[in-house]
């Protein structure tokens, strides 16, 4: 992976992100099926993930802390139900006024901004994700394809 692809996550705002997986899904000429999915998907992640970089509140699926935002992380939340429960996470968050469902430490958990999720609720809804109820599974179709979206991300990381 490019070193300026670190540098990018690591400081850069999620538009920028974006283009650079827009311009390598150029390139590499893959389906429009594609391009259609992945972009969108790649700004409903970053559209939580940027932000909680901002706020120094980034953790990974397992709740554990992680100091930089990287194509690595990038790729962990990519998993369908990953995202989820992320969004989940975030929503139970901006309600509580603190950063919930994680093992970083209280005060860092109190420093906690609520996070538009606007564009992760479009993304999930938009592929039968019901976002009333956090217990309902989504169709295995939808788990399928984001399972081919998510190997698309990873050649292009």
């Amino acid at each position: 992976m490019k070193p300026e692809t670190y540098e990018l996550f690591k400081n850069t705002d999620v538009e920028s992100i974006v283009t650079l997986i827009d311009t390598e899904l150029q390139t590499r000429n893959e389906s429009p099926f594609w391009a259609d999915k992945v972009v969108p998907f790649s700004r409903a992640i970053l559209s939580v993930l940027v932000p909680l970089r901002e706020m120094n509140l980034l953790f990974n699926p397992e709740g554990k802390k992680v100091e930089t935002l990287s194509p690595e992380l990038f790729l962990e939340w990519s998993d369908f139900l990953s995202l989820k429960t992320l969004a989940f996470t975030l929503a139970h968050s901006n309600e509580a006024g603190e950063l919930l469902r994680t093992s970083l430490d209280a005060d860092e958990c109190n420093k906690y901004e609520a996070i538009d999720l606007k564009l992760l609720g479009e993304y999930l809804s938009h592929y039968t994700v019901n976002l009333e109820r956090e217990d309902l599974d989504f169709p295995i179709a939808n788990y399928n394809l984001h399972q081919g979206v998510s190997n698309v991300i990873k050649s292009l990381l």
